[in-house]
């Protein structure tokens, strides 16, 4: 599957960061790179994943209606009640 790149990213770096990115590379075995936007897409989805990403009234609002008394549901319940059937595929 070829995957056809459209953005581009530039900064400038210091000279001994470049040379420590590129050893790192070359043991890796990747290109600069590659190795350079996989240790990025790694750190973004670290620090992305302790972020909630839904606006804090809206968890609010769901912490809220999490604390309210549980209201039954009738069909639910028949549901939970019924004889549970296991099948190997």
């Amino acid at each position: 599957m070829t995957t056809a790149f459209s953005a581009r990213l530039n900064f400038r770096v210091r000279p001994e960061t470049e040379a420590r990115l590129r050893a790192a590379a070359a043991v890796s075995n990747q290109s600069l790179t590659d190795f350079v936007i996989s240790a990025a897409e790694e750190r973004a989805d670290e620090v992305l994943a302790t972020h909630t990403l839904v606006p804090a009234e809206y968890f609010a609002k769901l912490l809220e209606a999490l604390d309210q008394p549980v209201e039954r549901n009738a069909a639910l319940t028949d549901l939970a009640a019924r004889p549970r059937v296991f099948r190997q595929a």
